[in-house]
């Protein structure tokens, strides 16, 4: 009789935290990188605050969701970047015809333009995203035929874009993060996240609505267009 993998019970109590609708619609309301409040999550879901309350202690307990305390509210976030990746991998193995079809117009439009641009945790996704990494590749700044790598010229342009790199840390550079919408890698790691941040702070994106979409702005496509040759087409 063989024994059972220690990790085995991990991997089953992490799993069990996701498998829950609730918890899981907290998850992917969390990607945005922002810190919520409970209250906001609530009302997210479609649950009560006392019942959002006990999903939310488990899965702080459980090391997915870290918790900050300001006076009276109460925020979480995501723990970290491995577990943004985690949540963006498992949500991309949900095939298209298993989404809900939209109830209203009102849902119809937040969907159109979560495909059309978005934050991925802490970088830049849908159409928009897959736009700039096609064109870092494109132009030779980044590879993608042995798994994401920023070559020389993409340093080099990192630099002269004044996008600042911090590799410090153990987090990888670059990596491919599966886009759910578009079925393919995006830039994700440290220079997806250092892209998406200056492009946030140089008013290129602005965010919209109460979920993750971005807008490109007009001084945004003009500033991709210049750096990366990406046209109004590919942003659309």
């Amino acid at each position: 009789m063989t024994s059972k993998d220690p990790q085995a019970p991990g991997l089953a109590a992490l799993a069990g935290l996701i498998a829950d609708e609730t918890r899981a619609a907290c998850l992917l309301a969390l990607l945005d990188g922002r810190a919520w409040t409970a209250g906001e999550l609530a009302r997210h879901a479609g649950v009560a605050a006392s019942t959002l309350s006990e999903h939310l202690g488990k899965l702080v307990a459980g090391g997915l969701l870290a918790e900050e305390r300001q006076g009276r509210h109460r925020y979480v976030r995501l723990a970290g970047a491995r577990v943004a990746q985690l949540v963006e991998d498992l949500a991309a193995q949900v095939a298209p015809a298993a989404a809900r079809r939209p109830r209203t117009l009102r849902e119809a439009g937040a969907g159109s333009a979560m495909a059309r641009g978005r934050t991925c945790y802490d970088h830049l996704a849908g159409r928009l995203g897959i736009a700039v990494t096609d064109a870092l590749t494109g132009r030779g700044l980044l590879r993608q035929d042995t798994g994401f790598a920023l070559t020389d010229a993409g340093l080099d342009w990192f630099g002269a874009a004044g996008i600042s790199l911090d590799r410090r840390g153990r987090r990888p550079l670059a990596r491919a993060c599966l886009d759910w919408t578009e079925r393919r890698p995006h830039l994700a790691g440290v220079a997806g996240a250092a892209l998406c941040r200056h492009a946030l702070d140089a008013g290129w994106c602005v965010r919209i609505g109460s979920e993750r979409a971005v807008k490109v702005t007009p001084a945004g496509e003009h500033a991709l267009a210049e750096l990366l040759g990406i046209g109004r087409a590919a942003l659309s």
